[in-house]
């Protein structure tokens, strides 16, 4: 008899658990599809329809930030003089010493498609004040995860040097600012920061490497809510359904996938003033050759420097629009620029330095189409510098114009990458001086 009702029992319980746990898998899908209705919402809105308005911008901007200087040589040893902004983006805010009192004033320095950007400048100013990721539902407050589950703009920052391990993906809300200056901050031997279905964020000065994939579980990614998440791929930054996202200054180097990706109707992105090093699929744009959605993606890559140990994927581009500009490689392994399904692909005023592989000379690669159908692809290069032999091989129709803006600007060329790109990832920043 007691077997028996003990058997019961446990049938019960075991019934009450799937149920219990049924409901709040449902509960997390009713939640995660709404999300993703609204993150497509936010993508069309996002849409450029004449990106060329937006390009006009930016190289006017450079225009004016580079008058007189050309250095084609990429400075290897560590600059001790005074502040010296060589890019638009950087000469917006960086020479300002009272920058640590006008932290905001960040926000309105974006460029390219994610020029719209303001992140946490509405809100408080949140100060991370300990690096420890130890309780992923109820995370404690003064932690990095606490901060960006909460529901209101806020722009975060770090009360000393951290090393932060994150013990699984960490899921940020909208309207967040990450801002590492004033200290060194290593995102590090632990999972990466998802961006997922949300908007206006910006990420800068902070170093992300070695990162792992996560096991899942159950992990919170809002004051209202938390559930179940499966393994994470690994990414350094994930942006999945993500709009108006801007990351600047960052470093990233030996992550388990890709050091950033931007996927599934991820749009409005600009990736600025970076070092990217050791790692093989670098920057992946649109992961899938069936989401047709990716159409809408418009991403602007520029100021960065591609350095040491890079293999492949600088980016590689499905289905939308890229705007590679004044971006310094000096390194890689088998290609620089890949993509399929289409893509249009904008190469402006780049230095391409190839490596000594005869192989591997050239910039350019198509996946998983015949040249028949590539050669119709409008992948255009103006104005780069072909170093060691590097060549770009274009497609598309060779009278193709982009829609013109109203006052269209030229790229500076190639030869002002490495001067561009000059203090790309984490900047030293000290307070009562400038960065």
């Amino acid at each position: 008899m007691d077997t028996i009702r003990f058997m019961l029992v446990f049938l019960i319980s075991l019934v009450i658990f799937i149920t219990t746990e049924a409901n709040e898998a449902s509960s997390d899908d009713v939640v995660w599809r709404k999300r993703a209705v609204q993150a497509k919402q936010a993508s069309r809105q996002a849409f450029q329809p004449n990106p060329q308005l937006v390009l006009d911008q930016f190289n006017n901007h450079v225009h004016k930030s580079v008058e007189g200087n050309n250095s084609t040589r990429r400075v290897l040893s560590k600059y001790h003089g005074k502040c010296l902004a060589t890019n638009p983006i950087d000469q917006c805010w960086r020479c300002n010493k009272n920058w640590a009192t006008n932290r905001r004033r960040l926000a309105d320095c974006a460029l390219g498609f994610g020029r719209h950007v303001t992140g946490g400048k509405a809100g408080k100013t949140y100060v991370v004040t300990d690096p420890s990721d130890n309780d992923l539902v109820n995370p404690k407050k003064g932690t990095l995860r606490h901060a960006v589950i909460q529901t209101e703009p806020l722009w975060i920052i770090f009360d000393r040097n951290m090393v932060i391990r994150l013990s699984q993906e960490l899921i940020m809300t909208s309207n967040k600012t990450i801002d590492g200056r004033g200290a060194q901050i290593h995102i590090t031997k632990g999972a990466g920061i998802t961006i997922q279905y949300i908007s206006n964020v910006i990420i800068h000065n902070i170093r992300i490497h070695d990162i792992n994939a996560g096991n899942g579980g159950t992990i919170r990614d809002s004051i209202s809510h938390y559930g179940f998440r499966s393994k994470s791929d690994g990414d350094g930054i994930s942006m999945f359904g993500a709009t108006n996202v801007w990351i600047d200054h960052v470093s990233l180097s030996k992550c388990y996938d890709g050091l950033i990706d931007a996927v599934e109707g991820s749009t409005a992105i600009t990736i600025s003033n970076c070092h990217f090093a050791q790692h093989n699929d670098v920057l992946l744009f649109g992961a899938s050759d069936t989401y047709s959605d990716d159409k809408n993606m418009q991403i602007t890559v520029a100021f960065n420097h591609f350095g040491k140990g890079l293999i492949q994927r600088m980016p590689r581009v499905r289905w939308g629009f890229v705007h590679v500009v004044n971006n310094d490689y000096t390194r890689w392994e088998m290609y620089a620029i890949g993509g399929s399904q289409n893509p249009t692909i904008l190469s402006q005023g780049n230095r391409f330095v190839a490596p000594d592989n005869r192989n591997a000379k050239e910039v350019t690669k198509r996946d998983y189409a015949p040249e028949s159908t590539w050669k119709n692809w409008v992948w255009k290069s103006e104005g780069d510098l072909m170093v060691n032999g590097a060549f770009f091989k274009q497609s598309g129709d060779p009278k193709h114009k982009f829609a013109l803006g109203p006052h269209m600007v030229a790229p500076k060329p190639g030869s002002f990458a490495a001067t561009l790109s000059k203090f790309s990832g984490p900047l030293n920043c000290i307070l009562g001086q400038p960065c």
